[in-house]
């Protein structure tokens, strides 16, 4: 199984972009974790179009096969065994990419969170695009650990 994580953000934060790269890294091969970012659609005065347009791009970067997870403030909460066991989940169920999408900064549109396999929130406070990057990284990496071995979770 895969994983790829996908962005709805402006530019390049370099204290994320290291952050990131650090949990990244150390994943296992076999992940080939890959980051996809999308430029945010331009703001016209309507919400609604905004985030569909950047749903409509999110929903286009996946195939039949992938298990889409809606990173959003309304979502379920796991801790980091239970974040683990989703990833396990996905992987015996044959998941060929999973895929963890990071909404702009409305949020997600409708149509991505109806095609979600699962929607999570990464905290009960609101965390911004570069910081919601490094929390995943690095429970991507835990999770690792904790399903493939390692000394990182304590």
């Amino acid at each position: 199984m895969k994983i790829t994580s996908i962005l709805v953000g402006k530019g390049r934060v370099a204290w994320a972009d290291a952050g990131t790269h650090e949990y990244t890294r150390r994943l296992p091969k076999h992940l080939g974790f890959q980051e996809l970012r999308l430029k945010p659609s331009p703001f016209k005065g309507d919400i609604d179009a905004v985030k569909n347009a950047e749903a409509t791009r999110i929903l286009a970067n996946l195939s039949g096969g992938d298990r889409l997870v809606c990173l959003d403030e309304r979502g379920e909460d796991l801790d980091s065994h239970g974040f683990a066991d989703l990833i396990d989940q996905a992987a015996k169920m044959g998941t060929k990419r999973l895929v963890f999408a990071i909404g702009g900064p409305y949020g997600h549109g409708d149509s991505v969170r109806k095609r979600a396999w699962r929607t999570l929130r990464l905290s009960k406070m609101v965390l911004n695009h570069s910081l919601a990057r490094v929390v995943l990284g690095e429970q991507l990496y835990r999770a690792s650990t904790l399903l493939w071995g390692g000394q990182y979770h304590h």
